[in-house]
């Protein structure tokens, strides 16, 4: 892979980006895409401290392969959210995931943050996703029955950030 530089300065086209690397997951339904674009517009209309969504995107050769967004929980003494974390599917297998994933928690940790909190699916396609928690420190602390739809549990994963 070219040589990536990582940015935290969203511009108008990562919206259309966010949606374009999402999209070849093949795991999101457009709803969920939609909600992705809303967070970086959100940031890109706020800022990321006003909006509370912080965004890191990697970029090789002037295209952005893929985007991490998190932030802080309002009513917690130093617990975060990892809202999104994607890589374009030519970019997969890389290490471009944990770098966009470390570039954040360390952000997190110096900002203060003591704990990063990820949501997602027990269904098939999100397995690649709960695999990548798994290897990445953080531990399923909890599991919503049928939470998404039947027969589709929603999985929360903690990451301690204390050293």
């Amino acid at each position: 892979m070219p040589s990536l530089t990582l940015r935290d300065k969203a511009r108008p086209d990562d919206v259309e980006a966010v949606a374009r690397i999402l999209a070849t997951a093949n795991a999101f339904t457009p709803a969920e895409i939609d909600v992705a674009r809303e967070l970086v517009q959100e940031n890109l209309a706020k800022g990321a401290a006003a909006s509370g969504y912080h965004l890191l995107f990697a970029e090789a050769e002037g295209e952005v392969r893929g985007y991490v967004c998190y932030g802080p929980d309002a009513c917690s003494d130093g617990a975060c959210h990892l809202y999104w974390i994607a890589v374009d599917a030519a970019a997969r297998g890389q290490g471009l995931a944990r770098r966009l994933l470390d570039a954040a928690c360390e952000a997190i940790r110096l900002a203060g943050g003591r704990k990063l909190y990820a949501e997602t699916s027990s269904t098939e396609p999100y397995a690649a996703a709960r695999g990548f928690y798994e290897h990445s420190g953080f531990t399923c602390e909890a599991r919503l029955a049928e939470f998404y739809r039947p027969g589709d549990d929603k999985l929360i994963y903690v990451r301690s950030l204390m050293r």
